[in-house]
């Protein structure tokens, strides 16, 4: 997903409205979001399906990270020769 180009991408609700099909086009063509603005504010942005799981996705990723650096921190690590030898001990139990 590519950043707003706040001149291009900021659109009030009356032109979504009017130019629906063609902005969903832009947004799905150029996989940039849409500011949609109401009474001259912010109120929704919309964007391609697929930015948007793939933002999703690298949330989760980035939290889970977080989530192992904490555990890290407070001790809870393995080492990579025991993480090693507990997923080798794991395969031959299933061979």
């Amino acid at each position: 997903m590519k950043r707003i180009h706040l001149e291009k991408d900021i659109q009030p609700l009356s032109e979504f409205r009017a130019n629906a099909a063609s902005i969903i086009e832009q947004i799905k063509r150029d996989h940039r979001p849409v500011v949609i603005t109401q009474h001259g504010k912010s109120s929704a942005i919309l964007l391609d399906v697929a930015d948007y799981e793939e933002m999703v996705d690298t949330i989760e990723m980035l939290k889970e990270v977080n989530q192992a650096r904490q555990e890290l921190n407070e001790g809870k690590g393995v080492t990579h020769d025991n993480a090693m030898n507990s997923v080798r001990n794991r395969l031959n139990k299933h061979k």
